[in-house]
């Protein structure tokens, strides 16, 4: 009366699903640098933490008798796992059988994994090798027929993006689906050297006359500097370490609300180095990144996209434990100026933070959207208009601390006017609808063409204008709320932090 033969069966089949696509496919997969399938799920979750589904499934070969000779699993594997002891779904693409074309995933487990992020409120890794779901040309031979084009589950890549967190991890050549699926994430790495993202791989882009290889193509240094990817690691693990940070920072879903994190730095914690972080000359350049590292929990500061929009900072951060995004310029690009690319990276990190409810902080040296032809080619102020819109339309806790510039259109997008602003500018901050300095020539034509000493009346202009930009002339006006000392920065973020999330106040 007993199943166990039946047991015995279930477990022989997941012996021979554990084969993948056998010991010469793996040992090529290996000789290439790359880990398999099953090595990449136990180095991202905890351990022992992965719970497979449908392990079973794929193909069977029987003999005269309709007993199993042999079987071959799905390339697509996926279960539940944990990450730092949160729940999220995980699935790898087996580049070792069939190169991870879908013809051999089994769509309907494609579109479960999925499924199961969006109804569990879970997040979602994909490990993307190859096709990652897209079709060859042998499997249509085998089929005998071809057909108009569909991508089974894709409505659920679509309600996660909405809902969940999604972690896309190009983890070898990846063209086609699988570049969509590492492209509809929230956030995208790819292996220096080992992996590639293209729409289609360098021999179908040959009949278009570019003789390219798979790095030239599709390569880090393409696709981590226009935006395609987010960030490049050096090798399969540090991949995964960025994908466990990543989630640590963001709620399971946007059901949930971000949960705080260890309590390691306390929160009156005064930098001495930031009362000098800005040098007095304005044309001088400064790390905006020192000064986030000081500021934020230590050790908390987790940048993403930093290859691509570089004029932008978009990063994680802690506050006391609290979770929040970090927006700032750079000045030592493009002297921070806000260009196509920065204003739809700026654009992206904010739309994610308002999904995911994280308060932002953004801290702002901003001298305007970038100017010139380049730029005007570049439809800079449809983009620039478009952020600003982002921007006016979240409804998150957003606290502002101008650094330095605040010029024009862009210097108004730091944050929505017509909300509350909880905002602090340093003795160094500098604002108005355009930089005084750029102005003289033109507004004082009239005046510098009679002067006998051109230069010395320009002098004489400008130090008659720097009493006018001082701060607190704005200050005095309550058109900037607080001048602060920077040493005071921390504190009082610190106190942002616990207020946006309805906590208590340190201060």
């Amino acid at each position: 009366m007993s199943w166990e033969k039946e047991v015995e069966e279930i477990r022989r089949r997941e012996a021979l699903a554990e084969k993948m696509g056998g010991e010469e496919k793996l040992a090529r997969q290996h000789s290439r640098g790359k880990l398999d399938a099953r090595e990449r799920l136990k180095r991202l979750l905890d351990p022992d933490s992965f719970r497979e589904i449908g392990k079973i499934a794929g193909r069977g070969r029987y003999d005269e008798n309709g007993e199993l000779v042999d079987f071959s699993a799905s390339n697509f594997i996926f279960g539940r796992g944990r990450i730092n002891g949160r729940a999220i779904v995980a699935s790898a693409d087996d580049f070792t059988v069939r190169g991870g074309a879908a013809d051999a995933a089994i769509h309907r487990k494609f579109a479960m994994a999925e499924q199961m992020a969006h109804e569990m409120g879970l997040p979602i890794v994909r490990m993307i090798d190859g096709t990652g779901g897209g079709g060859s040309v042998k499997s249509l031979e085998q089929m005998g027929f071809t057909y108009v084009p569909y991508v089974p589950g894709w409505e659920h890549i679509v309600k996660n993006l909405d809902t969940v967190p999604v972690v896309a991890l190009a983890l070898g050549p990846t063209a086609g689906l699988g570049a969509a699926r590492a492209v509809a994430s929230h956030y995208s790495v790819m292996v220096r050297g080992l992996s590639q993202v293209f729409t289609a791989g360098p021999k179908v882009a040959a009949a278009f006359g570019e003789e390219l290889d798979n790095e030239a193509l599709g390569g880090a240094d393409i696709h981590a500097r226009n935006g395609v990817i987010d960030e490049e690691a050096a090798s399969e693990d540090e991949a995964f370490a960025l994908a466990r940070r990543f989630l640590s920072y963001l709620p399971s879903s946007v059901r949930a609300r971000p949960e705080r994190g260890p309590v390691t730095d306390t929160p009156d914690r005064k930098e001495e180095m930031l009362l000098s972080a800005v040098p007095r000359d304005a044309r001088q350049a400064y790390s905006m990144r020192r000064i986030l590292e000081n500021v934020v929990d230590r050790g908390s500061l987790f940048e993403m996209g930093k290859r691509w929009g570089r004029s932008v900072i978009t990063a994680f951060a802690r506050f006391d434990g609290w979770p929040v995004a970090i927006l700032a310029s750079d000045p030592t690009f493009l002297a921070g100026s806000w260009t196509a690319d920065a204003s739809d990276k700026a654009k992206r990190f904010a739309q994610l933070a308002e999904q995911f409810r994280l308060p932002v902080v953004h801290f702002v040296d901003n001298p305007g959207f970038m100017i010139g032809l380049e730029a005007e080619k570049a439809a800079t102020i449809r983009r620039g208009v478009e952020v600003m819109n982002a921007i006016y339309k979240m409804s998150v806790p957003w606290a502002s601390v101008i650094v330095r510039k605040a010029f024009g259109v862009a210097g108004a997008a730091m944050s929505n006017h017509t909300r509350y602003q909880y905002r602090f500018a340093w003795p160094s901050g500098d604002w108005g609808s355009l930089p005084m300095e750029g102005g003289v020539e033109v507004a004082y034509k009239a005046e510098l063409e009679k002067a006998e000493d051109p230069a010395a009346a320009i002098a004489a202009i400008k130090t008659r204008l720097k009493a006018v930009t001082s701060p607190f002339r704005t200050a005095e006006q309550f058109l900037v709320e607080d001048i602060i000392d920077p040493r005071e920065t921390r504190p009082l973020l610190c106190e942002f932090a616990a207020l946006a999330y309805g906590e208590t106040a340190h201060r």
